[in-house]
């Protein structure tokens, strides 16, 4: 399922293309893939919010799939491996964001999806030092949102500052959020949301939310630190008024509206801090793989086949599920 034009989803930009199955180069790996989650970085490519660097491009960060054989010089994993495939996927290596364990910052960084084509597809090829090995407790469904919305969570949940047992802050409930409040909840932190869809606040209560909210209403207690997932400007400023002195919101987003002018006093005073989350490091997915495994976490999915991407981008843009929406491919059972 591939991109040429991007426009809004509900004309369908997403076309079903036959094409021959890739090779892998030197250094990857081809996946036969059998799930792949629906993101709304995704959503933004399709629809024109961020450019297009290549087209026609297949979308899709968030792969599960079997290794079917490999390029020259690849040897870290075997036929017939599950790996999965998520947004970085390459980087120089070289820069001094590299060497200083920040490559998520590298100005040379290639994307799934983005640069090359991704997992909306029956196949997909990724350089195997960009690839993870799936703890065997998660079916390949309910990996796939962990690949993205985990793994982007889990270091704004990092940035974010809020200790073991502290309070965290919540705006929008979808599937980073939903993967993030259980990873918080391991930690033994309290957390409040606020998300504006009925069915995503149900499922923070089931989830354990201490307090669930519309996203006008106050938390009633000041937060440690927030995490802003909704893609809205807007939301910086309440969530900054919702702050405890010292702490730190951070945006989640690849892309968000603008962020209306703030208050000092009101909003940004008392050390108060706002910092943006860009991308991932490949040990911020190691680490949370593994956390995520030993709690465990539970994704809630709802899936679509491969042949649904429109589809189910757009069931993704009305809040129409609660969870993670992840596209299967038939290609391999048990999923």
């Amino acid at each position: 399922m591939a991109v040429s034009r991007q426009g809004p989803v509900e004309g369908a930009p997403l076309r079903s293309e036959e094409r021959p199955v890739p090779e892998p180069g030197p250094g990857e790996a081809l996946v036969r893939v059998s799930a792949c989650g629906v993101c709304r970085t995704d959503l933004h490519i399709v629809e024109g919010d961020l450019p297009l660097r290549r087209a026609p491009i297949v979308p899709g960060h968030q792969v599960v799939g079997r290794v079917e054989r490999v390029g020259p010089g690849a040897a870290r994993f075997g036929v017939g491996e599950r790996v999965g495939i998520a947004w970085l996927r390459r980087t120089c290596g070289a820069c001094e964001f590299c060497r200083s364990g920040r490559e998520n910052l590298c100005e040379g960084s290639e994307f799934t999806g983005y640069h090359a084509d991704g997992g909306y597809a029956e196949y997909a090829v990724v350089p195997e030092a960009f690839a993870y090995r799936i703890p065997p407790i998660f079916g390949d469904a309910e990996a796939a949102p962990l690949l993205c919305a985990g793994i982007i969570g889990y270091r704004a949940l990092r940035l974010s500052g809020v200790p073991a047992g502290g309070r965290l802050g919540i705006y929008g409930f979808g599937a980073s959020a939903h993967v993030t409040l259980q990873v918080a909840r391991g930690r033994g932190c309290r957390v409040f949301v606020c998300t504006r869809e009925p069915s995503h606040r149900a499922l923070a209560r089931e989830l354990g939310a201490a307090w669930v909210g519309d996203i006008p209403d106050p938390m009633p207690e000041k937060m440690h630190g927030t995490i802003v997932f909704a893609p809205v400007g807007e939301l910086v400023p309440l969530a900054l008024r919702n702050l405890a002195r010292g702490g730190t919101v951070a945006l989640a987003g690849i892309y968000m509206t603008p962020v209306p002018q703030l208050d000092y006093a009101r909003e940004l005073f008392d050390e108060r801090v706002v910092r943006s989350v860009t991308a991932n490091t490949r040990a911020d997915g190691e680490e949370l793989l593994a956390e995520a495994a030993g709690i465990p976490v539970r994704p809630a999915v709802t899936t679509f086949p491969l042949e649904a991407a429109n589809e189910a981008l757009a069931a993704l843009k009305r809040g129409a599920f609660s969870g993670a929406g992840v596209l299967l491919t038939g290609m391999t059972p048990g999923v």
